[in-house]
């Protein structure tokens, strides 16, 4: 069976249609193109603004003029990751979605659910006439996976609704009313080097086979970080076979938590054989510890080339102990909400780059206080090491609103539909809506979406069946907001 043709298949022919353009986050040009090309093909009225955000506006049905507006949202862009043995230009090459059981994923990269099936959903509502509905605008926005730059800066009157569906949740049977705020905490130490003068045996080490995942939505599962099991076995082997980096290259993105890293180094000659069986005894220690957690963990060491030069002592034990002491994942929990994560950071990556070693971190919480102590713990961690930071401010939270009308709409009909009660939960992710009540004052909100595991990594899958869910729900809110 095809994409096309899983029900129902309005919205799975949109997400197929959206797979084939690509649209990394800052790069959402050939998307923007397209919904524009959709909105023109299809009679839409539609604007853009100069971030390359996009409100499509559907007219009410006949004998609905007079309803409310409600405002469907999601963003265009997707977290470009993949395995380290796939070949994918994510600026050029389609994604190539798969059925794979009860779920569509992508062979080797992102899927880009996250958040292309709000988008399919979107686009889907404005061509469907077979259900009564008030007017209708459709907001897409741009770069939220690396900044929320397009939120940020939307225009006071860019759309008119007072009443917001963001689409971009990933647990069906829950809907969210509040959400965590973010920032990211980037570090450079100047790169010093000196020659590889002994007799050594040049090393190739890599950490493969972690799940990684979403730094927010998955940051409580106790996955491994890359970044951090790294550190840790470049300062065992630096002590006991006296190693010497000469490059790190682990992680890539801000909000995603770290699969892979990647080091080279060396060690005197006559420890050749010392290194081996301490990587191998190292590895074993770390699988014991993520055995229940992360099973896929693989770490591996071969030869390489001849290296010609190394860190100097001195940086490389500045940078690993200050990777070995950065704080990585929850550190709090909240107190108000059973379960929700209320403050976390994640270790996200790290780069050498021409004369600098670039660390990227991330920070969240919905206390607003809390999230700027724990971007200082971290900042602390790296002034300390003699590293240049910058604190970057962020983006708020979304603080929940428990007689939300929208709120009680929303329980209303998926009791209606599914005869059980929906779910209503803050989530620790980022989600654009605090950006928007900034702007909007009093708008009144929800999100929820289909049901998405592995989001920001190549096992990222949406359940086929949640999707319809998703979209009978979605009709149903539409068809019965603001009912006379």
């Amino acid at each position: 069976m095809k994409i096309t043709e899983l029900e129902p298949r309005g919205i799975w022919g949109r997400f197929y249609d959206i797979t084939r353009v690509p649209r990394p986050s800052k790069r959402e040009e050939k998307i923007v193109a397209f919904i524009e090309k959709f909105a023109q093909d299809n009679n839409l009225q539609y604007k853009k603004d100069q971030c390359g955000n996009i409100v499509i506006s559907k007219a009410a049905s006949k004998g609905c003029e007079n309803r409310k507006t409600i405002v469907l949202q999601s963003h265009m862009d997707m977290v470009c990751e993949k395995n380290a043995s796939t070949k994918h230009d994510f600026d050029n090459d389609p994604i190539e979605a798969i059925i794979d059981g009860e779920w569509v994923k992508a062979n080797g990269t992102t899927l880009g659910a996250d958040d292309g099936i709000g988008v399919a959903a979107e686009l889907a509502i404005l061509v469907d006439d077979t259900f009564e509905h008030g007017p209708i605008e459709c907001l897409f926005t741009v770069d939220e996976e690396t900044g929320l730059t397009g939120a940020e800066n939307i225009a006071d009157g860019f759309f008119t609704g007072k009443t917001l569906l963001n689409l971009d949740s990933e647990d069906e049977g829950e809907v969210y009313v509040g959400c965590a705020g973010g920032c990211s905490t980037n570090v450079e130490f100047a790169i010093e080097t000196e020659p590889v003068r002994d007799r050594v045996l040049n090393l190739k080490v890599a950490i493969t086979g972690l799940q990684g995942g979403h730094s927010g939505g998955d940051i409580h599962l106790g996955r491994g970080n890359a970044n951090k099991i790294m550190a840790r076995f470049i300062k065992l082997a630096q002590e006991e076979c006296g190693m010497r980096l000469s490059s790190f290259d682990g992680g890539n993105l801000r909000n995603a938590i770290a699969r892979e890293a990647n080091i080279t180094a060396v060690v005197p000659f006559a420890e050749r054989e010392n290194v081996r069986i301490l990587m191998n005894n190292f590895a074993a220690d770390i699988e014991e510890e993520l055995k229940v957690t992360d099973p896929g963990f693989h770490m591996s060491m071969e030869t390489t080339d001849e290296i010609g030069s190394v860190l100097t002592i001195e940086l490389q034990r500045r940078l690993v102990n200050a990777l070995l002491a950065c704080p990585h994942g929850v550190i709090e929990m909240s107190h108000d909400i059973p379960d929700l994560v209320e403050t976390s950071t994640n270790l996200a990556s790290v780069k050498m780059n021409g004369d600098v070693i670039s660390v990227c971190t991330s920070q969240r919480s919905s206390v607003e206080s809390a999230k700027r102590y724990v971007q200082q713990m971290v900042a602390s961690v790296f002034e300390l090491a003699g590293a240049k930071v910058d604190c970057c401010e962020g983006y708020p939270g979304w603080k929940p609103n428990m007689d939300s009308q929208i709120l009680r709409l929303s329980q209303e009909s998926y009791k209606r539909l599914f005869g059980k009660d929906v779910k209503v939960k803050a989530i620790h992710a980022g989600l654009e809506c605090g950006l928007f009540l900034e702007k909007y004052p009093g708008l009144d909100m929800i999100s929820f979406g289909p049901t998405l595991r592995g989001v920001h990594s190549p096992d990222e899958k949406v359940e086929v069946k949640t999707v319809k869910m998703f979209w009978d729900y979605l009709i149903d809110i539409i068809s019965h907001f603001d009912e006379k």
